[in-house]
């Protein structure tokens, strides 16, 4: 019952205007919204919530119990977005979640390996459109990933077994891949349209495709330009050099 009336209380909310909004939820809740944080018709039911300096939460997006809920500067959520469950989900500086997409956590599992439901998104990453991420055990997506295309899946879990998924930084994923648990891929890594990744590719700067994902050649100076290039015109120069 008390949950059932956070819930109403915090739909109640969603649909005020900004000004009241935000007092609102630092009053009523407990979060924390940074300067500049614009926050559309959605639902934000975490646990500890914290938005950074210029995040933006646009419209029709569903958060659900959510344990730690934290944005950092400048990031994107775009609209009929689903985030639900874990631990932690955390998006960097300048990290994007465009539309239509399903990140996921089961909430109560029965998993047998102990998993730390945890969902990191790095500075400059982005998920683009019509994706599922589950990351009932732990996904990291390293810095200007990008998740590109439409229909890629991500899963940590196999019944009550499960396994985290580690993608690099500056890596590109294609359309319709799928990433099983335990995949891992190096940094500045292309993984091809349609391959299946379901082990561990350690070797960084090589084109990756097939089923299962296998190495092709090592990527040509062009291809490191496109993995290189911003996910976002007003990421500022230095965001990656400062780590």
């Amino acid at each position: 019952m008390r949950y059932r009336l956070r819930l109403a209380t915090l739909a109640v909310v969603a649909l005020l205007p900004g000004i009241l909004k935000r007092p609102l939820y630092r009053w009523l809740f407990g979060y924390r919204i940074g300067r500049g944080v614009r926050l559309g018709l959605s639902l934000l039911d975490a646990r500890d919530v914290e938005l950074g300096d210029g995040t933006r939460i646009g419209h029709f997006n569903l958060v659900l119990r959510v344990g730690s809920f934290k944005t950092g500067r400048h990031a994107h959520i775009g609209s009929l977005n689903i985030l639900r469950g874990g631990e932690r989900l955390t998006l960097g500086d300048y990290a994007s979640v465009m539309r239509l997409n399903v990140l996921n956590a089961i909430p109560d599992h029965d998993c047998t390996t102990a998993p730390r439901s945890v969902l990191d998104v790095g500075d400059g990453a982005v998920i683009v459109s019509g994706h599922r991420v589950d990351f009932t055990d732990a996904v990291s997506l390293g810095r200007n990933v990008i998740v590109g295309g439409r229909n890629s899946s991500l899963w940590t879990h196999n019944r009550q077994q499960t396994a985290p998924i580690t993608i690099g930084d500056f890596c590109y994923l294609g359309s319709e891949i799928r990433v099983a648990p335990g995949g891992r891929l190096a940094d500045e890594c292309i993984l091809a349209l349609g391959s299946v990744l379901s082990g561990s590719i350690d070797a960084p700067r090589s084109l990756v495709g097939g089923v299962p994902a296998k190495v092709v050649r090592p990527l040509h100076d062009e291809d490191l330009v496109l993995v290189h290039r911003k996910t976002r015109d007003d990421i500022p120069d230095d965001l990656y050099k400062a780590r």
